[in-house]
């Protein structure tokens, strides 16, 4: 009976580790309207859009970015419109939503045929691939998008390391930061920055954590509440966690850290920034925590040197 508990324990790790590997291996992406500009193909654009990004869902290794929250991303932050699309827009695109990849691209009518181009561009490394499919005067929009999102989907997946960014490890981004920082005086910092996740309060914020966590690593002494003394910079902030996609068994949550850093003998402000990140995980908690730890650490990376100043 023990040897059958051991086996079933050993078989529930390997397909916890499984299902994390796949977390790891699944690329979002974000499908932004095609442009069609021309009469023969007006109001194409959207529709074209639509199809081939449902055809993109269906691939294992990509999680699509739901339409309407990238169409309020778009409305919102007033970015490009479709085919206008430059490289700091798709990374702006990418932060806001997660995308690892943005896929935008141009419908228009050569002779007789339809022709569809895709532009894809990795958020993270602004490069940019193209792929293109065309049909008869009778050609199925659906077909032709189908097709097109095939092309796009080997893309994204073989082309994966060109498209996306080297995945900085935890002991590198310390590594960096105290090279940055050199052997200059740290002052003690505090750190405050309450979190929610679905509008319920968190008793253990993962943001506030992962930051106090860069600090004493970076060689800044941290103090809280129970200190006996004041600490020389205040950090507080807010932060906020909620679900994003399912594909499968994994599942996406987006997050937001704003926060201010505050000199407390002059009460110069000395830092305001914000950052938002998204993750991917089996557990939707999980999720939630990696996504504000990931957004801990971009601000981490950007502020820590200005506390030296």
């Amino acid at each position: 009976m023990k040897i059958l508990v051991n086996i079933t324990f050993a078989l529930l790790l390997v397909t916890i580790a499984s299902k994390t590997a796949m977390a790891d291996d699944v690329i979002s992406v974000a499908v932004l309207d095609f442009e069609a500009k021309d009469e023969a193909v007006a109001g194409m654009g959207p529709k074209v859009a639509s199809l081939v990004s449902a055809s993109l869902s269906a691939e294992p290794q990509i999680m699509t970015v739901e339409r309407a929250d990238l169409e309020k991303v778009l409305s919102e932050q007033e970015l490009g419109a479709a085919g206008n699309v430059t490289p700091d827009t798709a990374a702006k695109v990418g932060t806001l939503t997660g995308a690892k990849v943005l896929v935008t691209g141009r419908i228009f009518k050569v002779d007789s045929s339809l022709v569809m181009v895709a532009k894809i561009i990795g958020t993270e490394t602004s490069r940019v691939y193209g792929e293109l499919v065309k049909g008869g005067p009778n050609a199925s929009l659906t077909d032709l998008s189908s097709e097109l999102a095939g092309k796009i989907a080997a893309d994204v997946v073989k082309k994966a390391d060109t498209l996306t960014a080297k995945v900085e490890t935890h002991d590198e981004m310390i590594e960096k930061l105290k090279q940055l920082l050199g052997d200059k005086k740290r002052p003690s910092v505090s750190v405050n920055i309450t979190e929610q996740h679905f509008g319920q309060p968190v008793i253990d914020p993962a943001a506030q954590t992962e930051m106090q966590l860069i600090l004493q690593q970076c060689g800044f002494q941290v103090k809280d509440n129970a200190s006996p003394d004041k600490a020389d910079i205040d950090m507080t902030g807010e932060a906020f966690s909620e679900y994003g996609l399912r594909k499968g068994n994994l599942q996406s949550c987006r997050a937001r850290i704003e926060i201010k850093v505050r000199n407390r003998a002059t009460g110069e402000l000395i830092v305001v920034d914000r950052q938002t990140s998204a993750a991917v995980d089996i557990a939707e908690h999980v999720a939630a925590k990696t996504a504000l730890q990931n957004a801990a650490a971009e601000l981490a990376k950007r502020t820590l040197p200005k506390l030296l100043k």
